[in-house]
């Protein structure tokens, strides 16, 4: 990729296109953790030489200062390179994710977020969101990423069970989950806590268990993932004794009602959250809306009039950085067919139980929304959709089978 100079008729014809591109937000990927949990796809690499080593000098768990330093310049270097791509273009959110984000000291949090300061028009009430492990180490940081912008604090617990973070390859007991929610509250007022339930040979009292747990914490947020045995990953490979369809349905259920007794507010498929604490980030990714990604493996999605394009880095951290060095750090980029756009922003927009306006479809993909109409049709006519003049949206049974409602959207 190359930077180019845009001349002042150039920029004039694109400000005057701004009000018609979704909202854009900036994902930030940092591609270490301390050990690869074993039902995990995303791109992460365990901390293997020359990649992070427990360092006496640095503690436990600290990326190496010059690898920390090597890729901090690389995602600045990154983000200059795609400049020409947002120009001018305000960013709403900025979500740091992994891998483990929180293995990076407090310093290259805020170097990064100077950078993104300096280069970028960024919102000033923009929501800055860190991705952080509940391990000892990482919690010391906490104040240190506050301190740097981050105003968000999105914490994988997944279990407070020993037993079940054992199973699911977790390095932090429950009691060090439990001290790292209330380091994160001295510093945080906006905190998500990541829960998983039907795990192996989890019982229905054990997932409430751990929801109550999290409930007497009172987070902002919370997001409880159904445990999903992905392709390439060790739990796929070998399966464990995972509950039956009925079992994890009623966990489902259950975890469900408990939350809306609660106050919380069940707004995505695995989202719940507190009056006005929903994550602003994952809604513009839910609403079709632009992200540009940096770092090792991210991707992005960027409107211009006519077109999306999406683009990916180079997933391994080195390959990623010597690219980088080269100017040219995408592994590929392409244009979304016209005939994908429908799927596309239906397979993100019906995972909201409140569904969107009906206006957002055309906005989102330039489609009008007659192009769809015989799909949506069919989804009415099976009970898996409701439409009015202004919103469509899943119904219970929709949000239940929602594969089987996106299938009908593939062209």
């Amino acid at each position: 990729m190359t930077l180019h100079t845009l001349q002042p008729t150039a920029l004039k014809s694109q400000a005057i296109s701004f009000k018609a591109l979704p909202p854009l937000s900036l994902y930030i990927h940092i591609p270490w953790c301390v050990r690869k949990c074993p039902y995990c796809d995303f791109n992460s690499h365990e901390a293997r030489s020359p990649s992070p080593q427990p360092s006496p000098a640095r503690g436990e768990g600290v990326l190496p200062e010059f690898l920390e330093q090597h890729y901090v310049a690389a995602l600045i270097r990154d983000l200059e390179l795609a400049l020409p791509l947002i120009w001018g273009r305000k960013v709403y959110t900025v979500f740091f994710g992994g891998g483990t984000p929180s293995l990076l000291s407090g310093e290259s949090v805020a170097e990064i977020l100077r950078n993104v300061r300096m280069l970028l028009p960024l919102d000033l009430g923009a929501e800055i969101t860190l991705e952080a492990n509940p391990g000892t180490v990482e919690a010391a940081r906490f104040a240190a990423y506050r301190e740097a912008g981050v105003n968000r604090l999105s914490l994988g617990i997944q279990s407070f069970n020993d037993a079940h973070l054992k199973a699911l390859g977790r390095i932090h007991t429950a009691a060090e989950a439990e001290q790292a929610i209330e380091i994160a509250q001295q510093h945080f007022d906006n905190i998500n806590l990541d829960l998983m339930y039907a795990l192996p040979n989890q019982k229905l009292d054990e997932a409430l268990q751990d929801v109550q747990t999290a409930l007497s914490f009172a987070p902002q947020h919370l997001s409880c993932y159904h445990l999903t045995l992905e392709p390439n990953t060790l739990f796929h490979l070998n399966p464990p004794s995972l509950p039956d369809d009925d079992a994890s349905s009623d966990m489902q259920q259950h975890i469900e009602e408990l939350l809306a007794a609660r106050g919380y507010q069940h707004y995505e498929t695995s989202a719940f959250a507190q009056p006005n604490r929903r994550a602003k980030h994952n809604l513009n990714y839910w609403q079709f809306g632009d992200y540009l990604g940096i770092g090792a493996g991210a991707h992005s999605k960027l409107s211009f009039p006519g077109k999306v394009i999406r683009q990916a880095r180079h997933k391994q951290p080195q390959a990623y950085m010597e690219q980088v060095a080269k100017d040219a750090p995408l592994h590929s980029e392409h244009e979304v067919p016209r005939d994908e756009l429908a799927f596309e922003f239906m397979m993100n927009a019906l995972r909201l139980n409140e569904g969107f306006a009906s206006v957002l479809f055309q906005e989102r993909t330039s489609l009008p929304l007659h192009s769809i109409r015989r799909e949506l049709e069919q989804a009415e006519r099976r009970g898996l959709l409701f439409r009015d003049h202004q919103r469509i949206a899943p119904t219970q049974l929709g949000q239940r089978f929602l594969n089987d409602l996106l299938e009908i959207f593939i062209r």
